[in-house]
Protein backbone atom coordinates (compact mmCIF):
# COMPACT_ATOMS: atom_id res chain seq x y z
CA UNK A 1 0.00 0.00 0.00
CA UNK A 2 0.88 3.69 -0.69
CA UNK A 3 0.11 6.30 1.33
CA UNK A 4 -2.87 8.03 -0.28
CA UNK A 5 -3.89 4.20 -0.64
CA UNK A 6 -4.23 4.36 3.25
CA UNK A 7 -5.80 7.67 3.33
CA UNK A 8 -8.41 6.69 0.95
CA UNK A 9 -9.25 3.07 2.30
CA UNK A 10 -12.94 2.89 4.14
CA UNK A 11 -12.15 0.11 6.44
CA UNK A 12 -8.86 1.96 8.03
CA UNK A 13 -10.94 5.22 8.66
CA UNK A 14 -11.07 6.51 12.25
CA UNK A 15 -9.17 4.09 13.89
CA UNK A 16 -8.81 4.20 17.04
CA UNK A 17 -5.02 3.92 16.68
CA UNK A 18 -2.04 5.68 15.01
CA UNK A 19 -0.95 4.29 11.57
CA UNK A 20 2.69 4.01 9.64
CA UNK A 21 3.56 2.44 7.04
CA UNK A 22 7.02 0.55 6.43
CA UNK A 23 9.34 0.89 3.72
CA UNK A 24 7.49 -2.25 2.06
CA UNK A 25 4.26 -0.70 2.13
CA UNK A 26 3.29 -2.96 5.00
CA UNK A 27 0.98 -0.89 7.40
CA UNK A 28 2.26 -0.52 11.12
CA UNK A 29 -0.26 0.52 14.15
CA UNK A 30 0.25 1.70 17.77
CA UNK A 31 -2.14 2.12 19.93
CA UNK A 32 -2.35 5.42 21.93
CA UNK A 33 -3.10 6.29 25.37
CA UNK A 34 -4.92 9.49 26.98
CA UNK A 35 -1.84 11.12 27.90
CA UNK A 36 -0.04 10.88 24.65
CA UNK A 37 -3.12 12.95 23.44
CA UNK A 38 -2.69 15.59 26.59
CA UNK A 39 1.00 15.81 25.96
CA UNK A 40 0.62 16.54 22.12
CA UNK A 41 -2.03 19.19 22.32
CA UNK A 42 0.35 20.60 25.26
CA UNK A 43 3.14 20.76 22.97
CA UNK A 44 0.93 22.50 20.07
CA UNK A 45 -0.44 24.99 22.46
CA UNK A 46 3.13 25.80 23.80
CA UNK A 47 4.53 26.18 19.87
CA UNK A 48 1.88 28.42 19.34
CA UNK A 49 2.86 30.72 22.61
CA UNK A 50 6.41 30.73 21.36
CA UNK A 51 6.72 30.99 17.82
CA UNK A 52 6.10 34.61 15.70
CA UNK A 53 5.43 32.62 12.69
CA UNK A 54 4.65 29.67 11.63
CA UNK A 55 2.19 26.62 11.87
CA UNK A 56 2.49 23.90 14.55
CA UNK A 57 -0.41 20.67 14.23
CA UNK A 58 -0.57 17.24 14.98
CA UNK A 59 0.08 13.72 13.24
CA UNK A 60 2.05 14.75 9.96
CA UNK A 61 2.62 11.97 7.37
CA UNK A 62 6.55 12.38 6.18
CA UNK A 63 7.47 10.38 3.23
CA UNK A 64 10.64 8.66 4.12
CA UNK A 65 13.24 6.01 2.79
CA UNK A 66 12.24 3.76 5.04
CA UNK A 67 7.99 3.98 4.90
CA UNK A 68 5.67 6.65 5.75
CA UNK A 69 6.40 7.62 9.50
CA UNK A 70 4.18 10.05 11.35
CA UNK A 71 5.43 12.37 13.84
CA UNK A 72 2.95 13.41 16.60
CA UNK A 73 3.49 17.04 16.60
CA UNK A 74 5.25 19.67 14.28
CA UNK A 75 6.37 22.71 13.22
CA UNK A 76 6.73 24.22 9.85
CA UNK A 77 7.58 27.94 8.89
CA UNK A 78 5.63 29.54 6.26
CA UNK A 79 7.63 28.80 3.77
CA UNK A 80 7.82 24.76 4.41
CA UNK A 81 3.85 25.20 4.86
CA UNK A 82 3.79 26.36 1.48
CA UNK A 83 5.78 23.35 -0.13
CA UNK A 84 3.84 20.19 1.80
CA UNK A 85 0.44 21.94 2.02
CA UNK A 86 -0.66 19.91 -0.78
CA UNK A 87 0.84 16.91 -0.33
CA UNK A 88 -0.63 13.93 0.62
CA UNK A 89 2.63 13.02 2.73
CA UNK A 90 5.22 15.31 2.98
CA UNK A 91 7.85 15.04 0.53
CA UNK A 92 10.16 17.43 3.00
CA UNK A 93 9.68 17.49 6.59
CA UNK A 94 8.74 20.27 9.01
CA UNK A 95 11.55 22.06 10.58
CA UNK A 96 10.56 20.51 13.90
CA UNK A 97 9.33 17.12 14.46
CA UNK A 98 8.06 15.65 17.75
CA UNK A 99 7.48 11.93 18.96
CA UNK A 100 5.49 11.32 21.67
CA UNK A 101 6.73 8.21 23.33
CA UNK A 102 4.79 5.33 24.86
CA UNK A 103 5.59 1.92 26.24
CA UNK A 104 5.93 0.21 23.02
CA UNK A 105 8.69 2.40 21.46
CA UNK A 106 12.26 1.34 21.30
CA UNK A 107 15.20 3.19 21.58
CA UNK A 108 16.15 1.61 18.34
CA UNK A 109 12.90 2.82 17.05
CA UNK A 110 13.19 6.61 18.02
CA UNK A 111 17.30 6.75 16.81
CA UNK A 112 15.64 5.24 13.12
CA UNK A 113 13.02 8.27 12.88
CA UNK A 114 15.33 10.99 14.26
CA UNK A 115 17.47 10.16 11.44
CA UNK A 116 14.51 9.65 8.76
CA UNK A 117 13.35 12.85 9.97
CA UNK A 118 16.80 14.59 9.64
CA UNK A 119 17.13 13.08 6.36
CA UNK A 120 14.16 14.41 4.94
CA UNK A 121 14.93 18.15 6.58
CA UNK A 122 13.94 18.55 9.67
CA UNK A 123 16.16 20.76 12.20
CA UNK A 124 15.34 19.62 15.30
CA UNK A 125 13.44 16.32 17.14
CA UNK A 126 12.01 16.43 20.00
CA UNK A 127 10.95 13.19 21.79
CA UNK A 128 8.63 13.69 24.49
CA UNK A 129 8.93 10.76 27.36
CA UNK A 130 5.82 9.39 29.05
CA UNK A 131 6.77 11.37 32.24
CA UNK A 132 6.73 14.77 30.18
CA UNK A 133 10.18 14.38 29.83
CA UNK A 134 11.61 15.99 26.44
CA UNK A 135 14.70 15.89 25.20
CA UNK A 136 15.97 17.97 22.21
CA UNK A 137 18.07 16.27 19.11
CA UNK A 138 19.61 18.56 16.40
CA UNK A 139 21.30 16.73 13.45
CA UNK A 140 24.78 16.15 15.24
CA UNK A 141 23.31 14.83 18.11
CA UNK A 142 21.53 15.72 21.81
CA UNK A 143 20.86 19.64 22.38
CA UNK A 144 20.78 20.94 25.85
CA UNK A 145 18.09 22.77 25.07
CA UNK A 146 15.87 23.60 21.68
CA UNK A 147 17.48 26.35 19.15
CA UNK A 148 14.46 26.68 17.35
CA UNK A 149 12.40 27.36 19.78
CA UNK A 150 15.16 28.12 22.96
CA UNK A 151 12.49 28.93 26.38
CA UNK A 152 10.82 25.83 25.77
CA UNK A 153 10.42 23.61 29.14
CA UNK A 154 12.07 20.43 29.06
CA UNK A 155 9.34 19.06 30.99
CA UNK A 156 5.66 19.36 30.45
CA UNK A 157 3.26 20.00 33.04
CA UNK A 158 0.18 18.65 33.17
Amino acid sequence: MNWLEVCEHPALQDLPFKIELDETGKIIMAPIKVYHSVYQGEIVRLLFAFAQTGKAFVECAIATRKGTKVADVVWASPERLATIWPEVECSVAPELCVEVLSSTNTGKEMRTKRQLYFEKGALEVWLCGVDGRINFFGPHGPLEQSIMFPDFPAQIEI
